[in-house]
């Protein structure tokens, strides 16, 4: 638009020259009209650039095997998404993001702020929970193992109970089957191991063991044949059920299709990157793995999106606890942003010193009724703002576990760019 209306000016500003010369003659005349008429030309031709259609936004979580490797993975994905998107994208670009962050990509399919998620299964399995098809895979599936020194006493994963354990962060594909398989066996992570500590990179976890701080440590299959090869004298004491590698899931409704951006990707492979056809079915033992949030909040009531709009009708205040993006991308009409910053563990005990909150951005009034909502089940910034309202000794809070995208689904009004 700044274009259009520079060349609308400068036609004006001409024209205005050629009317303030006194006496001029009919060839000045029609010389100011040509000028008018090449610089509105010039104006239409610039209309064009202001509907040029918004780029797609690619997110790719290459995993959290080790830096190097995450960068590798990104570049081989890189080229085959331009390759790809080159032939099914007429005109918008290509917004290209890399992520370290699984949460934040957890969080940001449940507000479908991406057009095209690449990423390990379990986001690729949040996303299909929220409307995205699925669309091809890596040819290798993705295993997580529990890994200890060859001369350990530890043998199978009863024998790990009360040792110490070296693991991925909490959003990790890793930790999802490692906790999937802590699941089966009746317990937690929590109450089976002695202590945990958490790396942002698996690789890092091999120091664990080896300086001792470890008993055992969970990473992908991947690699631990990887440090066995380099000669390290380590044994699989566990193993998780099979996922997807890292696959891509399209949001629908734009200008691409499921099935031509599949035979793209399959057409346009690059290094050891080789795809295939996935289904969603592919991601459905995955998907059960979340962090999902209790049932119940002790000093708060549950609500569904029918009671929220009641609330709200009454003069309830919604806040909405996610990022600043997501609120911007779309929230429920009248709701106010206040972003919870979440550091703590997803559980009942989180450690509330951990984590951020504003609770100035509340009212006043303890009696106020509020409803705290984010993303979802698996969000817990809302049970964590209800549980710190409720404590700070406000008496009416409600939780609307379902959050923003049961909101969305129930046809309430969304304001922003849903």
């Amino acid at each position: 638009m700044a274009l259009t209306t520079q060349l609308h000016r400068s036609r004006n500003s001409l024209a205005s020259r050629f009317l303030r010369v006194a006496g001029r003659s009919s060839a000045q005349q029609a010389l100011a009209s040509r000028s008018r008429g090449v610089l509105g030309s010039l104006a239409l031709l610039a209309l064009p650039l202001c509907s040029v259609a918004a780029p797609l936004s690619v997110v790719v979580n290459p995993g959290d095997q080790g830096e190097q490797s995450r960068y590798a993975v990104f570049s081989e994905w890189r080229q085959v998404l331009e390759q790809s998107l080159r032939r099914e994208r007429a005109a918008g670009g290509l917004q290209l993001t890399q992520s370290n962050d699984a949460t934040a990509d957890l969080s940001a399919t449940r507000s479908r702020l991406n057009d095209l998620v690449v990423g390990p299964a379990h986001v690729v399995g949040s996303a299909l929970r929220y409307g995205y098809q699925p669309v091809a895979t890596m040819d290798k599936t993705v295993q997580a193992v529990l890994v200890a020194p060859q001369n350990s006493s530890i043998n199978k994963l009863s024998d790990s109970a009360g040792k110490r354990l070296g693991l991925p962060m909490q959003d990790s594909v890793v930790t999802y089957l490692l906790r999937g398989e802590i699941n089966a066996s009746n317990s937690t992570i929590k109450q089976h191991f002695g202590a945990v500590l958490e790396s942002r990179y698996q690789d890092a976890l091999l120091v664990c063991l080896q300086i001792r701080r470890c008993d055992v440590v969970a990473v992908e299959r991947a690699v631990f044949e990887r440090w066995q090869a380099a000669g390290e004298s380590l044994k699989v004491v566990m193993q998780s059920k099979a996922v997807p590698g890292l696959s891509v899931a399209l949001k629908p409704g734009g200008t691409l299709t499921a099935e031509g951006l599949r035979a793209s990707l399959q057409g346009a492979q690059a290094g050891s990157l080789k795809l295939q056809a996935v289904g969603g079915e592919a991601f459905e033992y995955v998907s059960t793995l979340g962090y999902f949030t209790p049932r119940t909040l002790p000093g708060a009531t549950q609500v569904d999106a029918v009671a929220v709009a009641k609330l709200m009708q009454g003069g309830a205040l919604f806040i909405d606890t996610r990022n600043e993006a997501e609120y911007k991308a779309g929230h429920a009409a009248g709701a106010k942003s206040v972003p919870y910053h979440e550091k703590s563990a997803k559980e009942a005990d989180f450690k509330v010193e951990d984590d951020k909150f504003d609770l100035t951005q509340l009212p006043a009034n303890k009696a106020a009724a509020l409803v705290f909502a984010c993303n979802g089940a698996e969000c817990w910034k809302s049970f964590k703002a209800s549980h710190v309202a409720v404590k700070a000794g406000y008496s009416k809070v409600y939780w609307f576990r379902g959050g923003f995208p049961e909101w969305r689904a129930a046809g309430y009004k969304i304001e922003g760019s849903p």
